[in-house]
């Protein structure tokens, strides 16, 4: 029964033994059904993490071997057409794999424009309108302390509290949405955002990004949100004193960074993490990946926490940043 045992749970065929396993058969005439395994094995592949140069090294290497091997120069022959259908066929599941990728890109990218525009609507909504109620509501108590003799007016405490609701009103809705990203752009925005966390944390925020040209209003958006993340996470969780907020362009190639002098972090632990760090890290890369971007972060513990975008402009100076509406 130990034997039986054994013998199910059997390694699986090396990768490179089962490429050559049905190379071979393929070659000899096995037709579609080879064909259908050919597939099974490109998504096998996929799943150990073996990238397109792989494979195409193993094919050669293999091909080479099973040339080698025939003596008929017409057997040579078909076994390098049949080669470079099974090749076809094996890496096909990574063409369908960066298909289901971009779609998905788009489709986040599109949910991430349907937020922002949400976002945006509730921000000025929480500015203007509710900003003009308050100012209904002073005029009201204007007129009611006009006619309450002087002795029985309470009006000068709630004109305090009233000011202290529009403070907070105005404070959210510039963190949900700042109007200064849409009028001026993300870098502007960026050191509003850094004038905000001095005043409210005593963190200082040093930004070194000379302003530039608009970019497009997603864009922005994108580079506005990854920098908020990033110095909410040296706020919220590394314990930091100092936070640089860098950037610049080279070419045509913009680069951004948000370096902090915290606790630092364990990033694999972090990563697999579903709490609210753990999610901020996979947010900011996915908005990096919405926008054509590549974020790559790195922290250790006791030595800080750097978040560095680069992003490709080319082709991004023909739509440029939205205003306020």
């Amino acid at each position: 029964m130990k034997m039986a045992a054994r013998a199910k749970t059997s390694a699986p065929v090396p990768f490179a033994e089962e490429y050559a396993s049905l190379l071979r058969e393929y070659a000899t005439g096995g037709g579609e059904p080879v064909l259908g395994k050919v597939y099974d094995l490109g998504r096998r592949a996929i799943n150990e993490q073996k990238s397109l140069v792989e494979i195409a090294s193993l094919h050669h290497q293999i091909l080479q071997g099973l040339i080698s091997e025939e003596k008929e120069e017409t057997q040579r022959m078909k076994l390098l057409e049949a080669s470079a259908s099974f090749l076809a066929e094996c890496v096909s599941p990574y063409e369908m794999a960066h298909r289901g990728f971009q779609d998905a890109v788009k489709t986040l990218r599109q949910l991430n424009e349907t937020l922002e525009q949400e976002i945006k609507r509730i921000a000025y909504g929480v500015h203007d309108e509710a900003g003009q109620l308050l100012v209904a509501v002073h005029l009201a108590l204007a007129e009611m302390a006009r006619e309450l003799p002087a002795s029985q007016q309470p009006i000068a405490r709630v004109e305090e509290l009233l000011k202290e609701v529009e403070g907070h009103l105005q404070r959210y809705s510039h963190e949900l949405r700042p109007t200064i990203l849409d009028d001026l752009g993300w870098i502007p925005a960026i050191r509003f955002l850094a004038e905000g966390v001095v005043k409210r944390s005593g963190l200082q925020v040093h930004v070194e990004a000379p302003n530039s040209g608009r970019l497009p209003a997603a864009t922005e958006t994108g580079l506005y949100r990854i920098v908020q993340e990033a110095l909410n996470n040296a706020v919220k969780h590394g314990k930091a004193k100092n936070v640089w907020i860098r950037a610049w362009q080279k070419k045509q190639v913009l680069f951004c960074s948000v370096q902090d002098d915290g606790a630092g972090f364990d990033l694999r632990q972090q990563q697999r993490e579903t709490g609210p760090k753990g999610l901020g890290l996979v947010a900011m890369r996915e908005r990096a990946g919405a926008i054509g971007g590549t974020l790559r972060i790195e922290s250790y513990p006791g030595r800080g926490t750097q978040v560095s975008l680069q992003l490709s402009l080319e082709g991004s100076h023909g739509s440029k940043g939205g205003t306020r509406g």
